[in-house]
């Protein structure tokens, strides 16, 4: 089993910066890719930011030069610097890591934290 935290939300202007942060705990050491995934209200969850053991990022276009997601692999944090915030980028942000266990792939979440831009 893998335990994701999340930490770092809050309330924020349009314009504003937050760093969202993610500890993960437990059976760690066979997780590959980590990411964020946010859900707007009323919306299904979509992603919005991977990073994979070795480092390869991928985006979301709607955040695209905005956010910047980093892993700690030595201290098993993961983070997600939010830059040039904006009303849709309100939502509850998930962190989410995948491990894999006798070649089949294992998805944990995190418990979200919200995340609000106010115009």
């Amino acid at each position: 089993q893998v335990q994701l935290v999340e930490s770092g939300g809050g309330l924020v202007q349009a314009g504003g910066s937050l760093r969202l942060s993610c500890a993960a705990s437990g059976s760690i050491a066979s997780i590959t890719d980590m990411g964020w995934y946010r859900q707007p209200p009323g919306n299904e969850r979509e992603l919005v930011a991977a990073i994979t053991s070795g480092g390869n990022t991928n985006y979301a276009d709607s955040v695209k030069d905005r956010f910047t997601i980093s892993r700690d692999n030595a201290k098993n944090w993961l983070y997600l610097q939010m830059n040039s915030l904006k009303p849709e980028d309100t939502a509850v942000y998930y962190c989410h890591s995948r491990r894999v266990r006798n070649k089949i792939n294992h998805d944990y979440w995190g418990q979200g934290t919200q995340v609000t831009v106010s115009s």
